[in-house]
């Protein structure tokens, strides 16, 4: 690319501004070497590149690119074996932890590794390693300290030359406050001279305190003096601050041989991070000039959509619409003078350089630029006193060198064709350039003030009028480029503004041509005729504006009433769906209940059934139980019933066992009163024994018969389920009896689990049974919470 070219559009303060956004001196050289590229498919890469980056800072911030270090001389001395310094060694530190906090936070979820781009791609290149990051970070505190812990020798050091400071000090402190030293101390301080302590004295006592001098104050007055006490502990720590750099220099050498071990790795990564740091200041600059991304072709095709000069103040630059490439490959624009014609060949110029940079353009979508691969331009006064150059001749020497290498890959720019001689000689060069620059293949697009060009855009078929419109009422530029129109000198009617008289004026239109003032003429209704156009224009437009509004209306209009069908018809089915539901509940809990009821007659009937063969069972039982008690509870024919009872006798009642004292004697009805215990009741006088006439009796027919007797028929287990707490609790203490009477050491009262009022009551009965000694829930295996296991007395 030519540098002229480059200088004369301002592209050297583009790269300046780009240059000021990468954060590393490696990103702002890549920035500062950036040129336009000639070759379509690179162009579009470089454009990629930073459109992904834009993308990158758009959806996750701008990424932490603080800590890229030019580390390529450190790395290049440990190649040749050198040891690393502790500033170099942070900054490889902090290289690797760059590396890490860059693909933290770039990739921050599964998704992300699936995006294409090519910035991510770069990222997931770099190669982190925080261990070494980790053991540079904690050996090195600064550029001027390692850390004590770096090493276990290098802080056993350390302690030994604190300690010893530490007693040079006290030993130094106990001279100056002795009082047999106090006069001749200049200074109670204890201060350090060529690394040894020494205490300052003053010049006539300095034989008073034996040991080395190493300075004197600058009056002479003061002695710096190292006691003989201290000269063996300061040799000491000499030695051991020998040793600390030792230990220091094994240290940086263990570093720098870790360092050795990931030198390709490392530099890879500075590789990437300059690239990352370019590609991240391209974005930067896009998203400061709110650039956009343009197409590219290499057809010569060039649009250009609310294009704003860069380095035009944003807040007044007006934007411009320009196109060229399509009907016409030579374009001129005239107009007056500060107008904007320039500045509009300078715009399409610097937008071409700038995409074939790689750099997003401040335009608005859809811009499309071509790719050239060459740009010539020839813009300004560039009048040299030296050189004995007109303006006209340092012009047409541009130009010539522009003509010899112009092909049909170029893009050629000239400023005031033809301009600085006579205008009808200028203005034919000009024609003839322009057609020599078309035969050759060339985008051209040059500005003039000649009518004769005017006429030459008008009657080419290659070639289009442009014009930077000017408001003659307010006699000032709007810098609109109108193309398709060519523009009025305005000579005239900015004179007649100014207040030149009409006589001036009319007698310098004598001196047209005809030609001329038919010329002026057709301008003038051009002009007329593109002002009632762009009226109408405006007018279509704002019609055609207000049709789409319109559109968008109906369109949203319509959209709604179909979302609002689809919601309608949406809740319609959930509440169908909802009414279905719940019937199915509904009829779902009705059959649970008919279930329920049925199981519930079916168990009412089933515990009918098994409570009346219950009843029928221990009705039998019972029965058995009478027939087989009741020749042991009857009297021998020997024993005869106690006669004269009284209040106070002792008694055995024979078919409970135990002995009891008579309350009340036998009635009318032969039942005495007895009290058993706490218990008192009513027992037939057939059932009574006076302990005394019946001792032998008992022995030989009593407790051991009807023990004898209740072994061989009782049960180790009592089952009452199916009865309430009043009628199990009788049945528990006859049982009780039965097996205490039977020697049982333990039996098992079946009571199931249910709602658990059996089993509570139960046991709280048991608890007050004489019987019982203990009683506990049953294990597994045993029938657990259903049955309570009793241990008898």
């Amino acid at each position: 690319m030519n540098e002229k070219t480059l200088k004369v559009l301002e592209f050297d303060k583009i790269i300046k501004k780009l240059a000021g956004f990468a954060t590393s001196n490696l990103g702002k050289a890549m920035a500062e070497e950036l040129l336009p590229a000639t070759n379509i498919e690179t162009v579009r890469e470089r454009l990629q590149e930073t459109d992904d980056a834009v993308s990158y800072i758009v959806k996750r911030g701008t990424p932490p690119l603080g800590g890229i270090h030019d580390i390529k001389d450190s790395l290049k001395r440990v190649e040749m074996g050198s040891i690393l310094m502790p500033g170099e060694l942070l900054k490889v530190s902090d290289v690797l932890r760059l590396c890490r906090l860059l693909k933290k936070h770039a990739f921050t979820d599964s998704k992300t590794a699936e995006e294409k781009s090519i910035v991510l791609d770069l990222i997931n290149s770099l190669e982190p390693n925080k261990r070494i990051e980790d053991k540079i970070s904690a050996a090195i505190i600064s550029e001027e300290e390692i850390a004590d812990d770096a090493s276990p020798t290098l802080r056993n050091i350390r302690r030994q030359i604190t300690e010893q400071q530490e007693s040079i000090k006290e030993k130094l402190n106990s001279i100056i406050k002795s009082p047999k030293y106090q006069k001749f101390i200049q200074e109670s301080i204890v201060t350090i001279r060529e690394g040894r302590y020494v205490i300052p004295v003053k010049q006539e006592y300095r034989s008073e305190i034996p040991g080395l001098i190493h300075d004197s104050s600058a009056s002479g007055a003061t002695i710096f003096i190292e006691p003989m006490a201290v000269v063996e502990a300061n040799n000491y720590i000499k030695q051991l601050l020998i040793k600390e750099q030792a230990e220091i220099e094994k240290i940086l050498a263990e570093l720098t041989a870790e360092v050795a071990s990931i030198l390709e790795q490392l530099k890879l990564n500075i590789s990437i991070l300059a690239r990352l740091d370019f590609i991240f200041a391209k974005a930067k600059f896009s998203l400061q000039y709110n650039c956009t991304m343009p197409k590219l072709n290499d057809s010569g095709y060039i649009y250009i959509r609310k294009g704003r000069h860069p380095l035009l103040d944003p807040a007044t630059v007006v934007p411009i619409d320009f196109w060229i490439g399509d009907n016409y490959d030579t374009l001129v624009i005239t107009g007056p003078n500060t107008g904007g014609k320039t500045v509009t060949l300078k715009t399409v110029g610097l937008f071409t350089l700038m995409a074939q940079a790689g750099l997003h353009v401040p335009a608005g979508d859809n811009t499309e630029i071509c790719v050239f691969k060459k740009v010539f331009a020839d813009i300004g006064d560039e009048q040299s006193i030296e050189q004995s150059l007109s303006t006209f001749s340092s012009h047409m020497t541009n130009t010539v060198k522009i003509l010899e290498n112009a092909d049909n890959n170029s893009l050629v720019l000239l400023d005031e064709l033809g301009a600085g001689t006579d205008p009808t000689e200028g203005a034919a060069l000009a024609i003839s350039i322009l057609e020599y620059l078309h035969k050759k293949g060339a985008v051209t697009v040059a500005t003039t003030h000649y009518s004769e060009l005017k006429v030459f855009a008008m009657t080419a078929e290659y070639a289009q009028n442009a014009s930077c419109e000017f408001d003659v009422e307010t006699l000032k530029p709007t810098y609109k480029l109108l193309i398709g129109v060519p523009g009025k000198s305005n000579a005239f009617a900015i004179s007649k503004r100014l207040g030149l008289p009409d006589d001036i004026l009319d007698r310098a239109k004598e001196f047209l041509t005809q030609e001329d003032i038919r010329f002026e003429d057709v301008l003038i209704t051009l002009e007329k005729d593109r002002t009632e156009a762009e009226k109408e224009r405006m007018k279509a437009e704002a019609y055609r504006l207000e049709a789409e509004k319109l559109k968008e209306e109906l369109l949203n209009q319509k959209k709604k009433l179909e979302k609002e069908k689809d919601r309608i018809i949406r809740e319609a089915k959930e509440e169908a769906r909802r009414i279905l539901t719940n019937a199915m509940k509904e009829s779902e809990s009705i059959i649970e209940e008919l279930k329920r009821l049925e199981k519930e007659r079916m168990a009412a009937e089933r515990n009918k059934m098994i409570e009346k063969l219950k009843t029928s069972l221990r009705s039998k039982i019972n029965e058995i139980d009478e027939s087989l008690a009741e020749p042991l509870l009857v009297p021998k024919e020997y024993v005869k019933p106690p006669e004269n009872l009284k209040p106070g006798d002792t008694v055995f009642i024979e078919n409970l066992n135990q002995k009891g004292i008579i309350v009340e004697p036998p009635g009318t009805d032969g039942n005495a009163l007895v009290q058993v215990g706490i218990i008192k009741i009513n027992v037939h006088v057939t059932n009574l024994k006076l302990v005394d006439e019946q001792k032998i009796e008992i022995g030989r027919t009593g407790a051991a018969e009807i023990g004898k007797s209740k072994a061989m028929n009782i049960s180790t287990q009592l089952d009452l389920r199916g009865m309430t707490l009043e009628e199990a609790l009788p049945c528990v203490d006859k049982y009780l009896d039965d097996a205490s009477l039977a020697g049982l050491e333990s039996v098992i009262i079946i009571h199931g689990k249910g709602t658990g009022i059996l089993r509570a009551g139960i046991q709280k009965h048991l608890k007050s049974n004489p019987h019982v000694k203990s009683f506990r829930l049953g294990k597994f295996g045993e029938g657990e919470a259903g049955v309570t296991v009793v241990q008898l007395r």
